[in-house]
């Protein structure tokens, strides 16, 4: 018999895991608490920009036409259990409010609602990014309330999606990785992901504590590489070396590669800064705070950077105040091919810029609906052009490919200055120059 997916919290994660899992060929049910959320999704709606998703859920959502009707939406934990031979929790972890730690409040929330209608053998899997030692207390949990007992076991299985590449990853993932504690649990992981297993996709099978570690370790890694590139391009603005054409040299290395190796304004979204911070908590729980150390450091060069933008910024325009000042922000989302504004570098550079007297004026493809929700007093324009027109200076702040392949000369002939700041490093500075604008980028000589 074929088995049934049920997938808890259909956020990003939980809509993207839903919408794969029927791609699959499984029966999926989704669940949320939030009827709005459901009806979207009904609908064959998003509530998030993530390329693809939208046209893979309406592919399979039951009443849409032409659709599979493979996968279901609901709000009733009982008809959950009753369904689901698999169940995902997909829910978010959050910060804690004033704190580094994990909120892990929507987990247990989730496995307390579903385990005490579990009544038939099942296997629940834990997606969501949480604490070293959450899986070994959730599983304590799980047995306690679970009417079938012995029969409901717990497994965990980290996401690893890039947001612009959700369903790709999830269709398609670089590594599965499982904790489990039986081969029953393993063997019925193995046949959810028969199609990526069969095309190549390694399938890594370990313990709870080390599932749980190979996410947050793995977006530590991520985010010091990040912030080595962009402590390079300190010294590099020091000694007036190009961090460019440095990244270049060491990406030949394959022993360190040419990925995260762009230098800018660095990471945000709502992943990397909240991982790294949580996980410098749980090492101090665990007593090897020591171990986790760097990290601060890393945390620290990453948030620099957004400060030393607005300062990039004031010395281009003659060092004083911001006061009367028009200034142009391309870029509201912590990256591209996403409408991510959850702590974006970007934002927060026009808004520090905003809250110093300059009046910004900002432009994003898919994040303005967001931006405009997190900062409505910064300034607003519906096209780069319109952003540009009688600036006196612009700052590029998310490397939309829109903004790469941008007129400059266009943009030169309704700026007030002509003076780019290129906080991503992603521009091609010889084009921009030779259409007349001044360009500046971060760890890069002035000409």
């Amino acid at each position: 018999m074929a088995l049934k997916i049920t997938v808890i919290g259909t956020g990003y994660l939980g809509a993207t895991h839903a919408a794969a899992m029927a791609e699959l060929g499984f029966e999926v049910l989704g669940l949320d608490v939030v009827p709005e959320k459901i009806e979207m999704l009904q609908r064959g709606e998003v509530p998030m920009y993530e390329p693809g998703l939208e046209e893979l859920l309406r592919k399979h959502v039951a009443g849409i036409e032409g659709a599979s009707g493979r996968l279901r939406f609901t709000m009733d934990w009982a008809e959950v259990a009753d369904f689901g031979d698999v169940h995902f929790i997909c829910v978010n972890t959050p910060q804690k409010h004033g704190e580094y730690a994990c909120d892990m409040s929507y987990v247990d929330n989730a496995l307390e609602s579903l385990a005490k209608h579990l009544t038939k053998a099942s296997l629940v899997v834990g997606k969501s990014t949480v604490p070293v030692g959450s899986a070994d207390r959730l599983a304590t949990r799980l047995a306690e309330l679970a009417p079938a007992g012995d029969e409901v076991e717990l497994a965990w299985n980290p996401e690893f999606l890039r947001e612009g590449f959700a369903v790709k990853d999830t269709l398609h993932p670089d590594r599965i990785v499982v904790g489990v504690r039986s081969e029953a649990a393993e063997k019925l992981l193995r046949e959810v992901y028969a199609s990526p297993i069969g095309e190549g996709s390694p399938f890594v099978v370990t313990d709870f504590p080390t599932a749980e570690l190979v996410k947050t370790s793995a977006n530590s890694f991520l985010a010091t590489k990040i912030s080595f590139i962009n402590a390079m391009a300190e010294v590099c603005e020091a000694a007036g070396g190009d961090v460019v054409k440095l990244a270049e040299a060491l990406g030949h290395d394959d022993r360190i590669g040419k990925k995260f190796l762009r230098a800018g304004i660095g990471f945000g979204g709502g992943c990397l800064p909240k991982d790294i911070r949580a996980f410098m908590a749980r090492a101090g729980e665990l007593g090897a705070d020591q171990a986790l150390t760097f990290l601060r450091e890393i945390d620290s060069i990453n948030m620099r950077r957004r400060g030393q933008m607005v300062e990039m910024a004031r010395e281009a325009l003659g060092g004083g105040s911001f006061l009367g000042k028009r200034v142009a922000v391309l870029g509201a989302t912590f990256k591209p091919d996403s409408d991510d504004v959850r702590d974006s570098p970007a934002l927060n550079v026009a808004g520090q810029i905003h809250l110093q007297g300059g009046q910004v004026t900002v432009y994003d493809p898919k994040g303005m609906v967001n931006a405009r929700r997190l900062f409505p007093t910064l300034g607003y324009a519906d096209t780069a052009l319109d952003a540009v027109r009688g600036a006196d200076v612009v700052l590029h702040l998310t490397e939309w490919r829109e903004f790469r392949e941008l007129d400059p000369a266009e943009l030169a002939a309704v700026a007030a200055s002509p003076l780019i700041l290129d906080g991503r490093n992603a521009l091609d500075p010889a084009t921009w120059r030779a259409a007349g604008w001044t360009y500046r980028a971060m760890g890069r000589p002035a000409a």
